[in-house]
């Protein structure tokens, strides 16, 4: 990620995000400390403080990891990052993402989204993502916001059992004429 800000300020109406620190461990943990949150999630076991823990350690090592605060309330309600460790060339990841329950199905994912993507494909072709095979309410959010499956299959290790997940993938011109676009939010 050599000219890559992986950790931007980044915001709108409805989102902040900035890069994730270490003192927001409280205020995440009590956001991921929700079991349904992780119940489709491969991860099923991330709300458990141990694992949390690694994986909040995970993100704050990545080098890419944000914190995402509700704009109207100035809460942190959950984290993103991005990565390139599994992504082709002139692709990034976008994955580890999570928020509160209370934020699901509203414009908290989208934002997020739009700001990453659009932050992403400034130095990328390609976005992708890997969202656990059998984690319906995932892909469903991939297709509401115009991410498109593609034949790659991945698997890797969540809660120590090895998990196959499938690749969704943005690239320049579909978030141009996608549900992400600024055009198609104003119709």
């Amino acid at each position: 990620m050599t000219d890559f800000d992986a950790q931007p300020e980044l915001a709108d109406d409805a989102v902040r995000l900035r890069p994730l620190e270490p003192g927001d461990w409280d205020a995440l943990f009590a956001v991921a400390s929700d079991p349904l949150i992780w119940a489709v999630h491969p991860a099923h076991d991330r709300w458990q403080e141990p694992v949390f823990r690694q994986f909040f350690a995970n993100a704050l090592a990545s080098g890419g990891a944000l914190a995402v605060i509700d704009r109207a309330s100035g809460e942190v309600i959950g984290s993103s990052r991005f990565d390139v460790r599994r992504a082709l060339p002139n692709e990034i990841e976008i994955g580890w993402t999570f928020i509160a329950r209370r934020y699901w199905g509203g414009a908290v994912n989208r934002s997020m989204k739009r700001l990453m993507i659009g932050h992403a494909l400034g130095h990328f072709e390609r976005v992708i993502f890997w969202v656990g095979e059998t984690n319906v309410r995932s892909r469903r959010a991939m297709e509401k916001i115009g991410g498109l499956l593609t034949d790659r299959i991945e698997r890797a290790d969540m809660a120590g059992v090895e998990t196959t997940h499938v690749v969704y993938a943005i690239d320049r011109s579909g978030f141009e004429t996608g549900p992400l676009a600024p055009a198609a939010e104003a119709g």
